[in-house]
């Protein structure tokens, strides 16, 4: 049978979607590269003319996620009936709930990047997801400002240090992933909880909104989230 030869994107393409199926079906640590390239069907060296390693992966795998989730709040982001202190908060609350429904699935691919010793695995891919997310929270940001919402000399700026505080919580949220199933679990998720509150309290002030202008988190979403299963 002759060998299909399709175009790099394509093929590329395949192996992203295989290795999320993967990730998702074992978790990361128990899917290998040799079960990517089984699952899709290609040569060694097919792979790794596309990928040099298991990581660059996860990297990719959250660019696409991090795409897939702005195409399905694209209804809020393009609304022209919206605010941006409406838009913001729609932004947030849909996130949210993507986030609760996918938990499951994304704690078995990304629960790894929350031990010490894959730190740079970390700061990897929140460095992909900020690359996406950068253009989307700087436009709800400039229609703030440009309405009188929002105080911010800089709106790409202010996106970017928005984003960049997520990264802050690494450490509360290794935390209580450590601490679950034992008798630490309830301080943890609500010092995890305390954590993210503060942190919407924070982008209230980057943006010079009153604090308690924006939902970040909710009652009982921490909790949901950290053992959903």
């Amino acid at each position: 049978m002759p060998r299909i030869v399709k175009p790099p994107q394509d093929r590329r393409t395949e192996i992203i979607d295989g290795a999320q199926a993967l990730f998702f079906e074992r978790g990361y640590e128990r899917t290998t590269i040799n079960d990517v390239i089984a699952r899709v069907g290609i040569s060694k060296g097919g792979f790794y003319h596309h990928f040099t390693a298991k990581e660059d992966l996860l990297e990719a795998i959250t660019a696409r996620l991090a795409q897939d989730a702005v195409a399905r709040v694209r209804d809020v982001l393009d609304d022209p009936a919206l605010g941006a202190l409406e838009r913001l908060n729609g932004f947030l609350a849909r996130s949210r709930s993507m986030k609760l429904a996918d938990a499951p699935r994304f704690r078995a691919a990304f629960d790894v990047v929350f031990r010490p010793e894959n730190l740079l695995l970390y700061h990897r891919i929140n460095a992909a997801s900020i690359t996406v997310m950068r253009p989307v929270l700087t436009r709800i940001i400039a229609q703030g400002k440009a309405e009188g919402t929002f105080s911010v000399p800089d709106p790409e700026a202010a996106a970017e240090i928005v984003l960049h505080l997520g990264a802050s919580t690494y450490d509360a949220v290794a935390r209580t992933f450590a601490a679950l199933g034992t008798a630490e679990e309830d301080a943890a998720i609500e010092a995890l909880d305390r954590r993210l509150q503060f942190q919407g309290i924070a982008i209230d002030r980057i943006l010079g909104l009153p604090d308690g202008s924006l939902t970040f988190v909710e009652p009982g979403f921490t909790r949901a989230v950290m053992t959903a299963r």
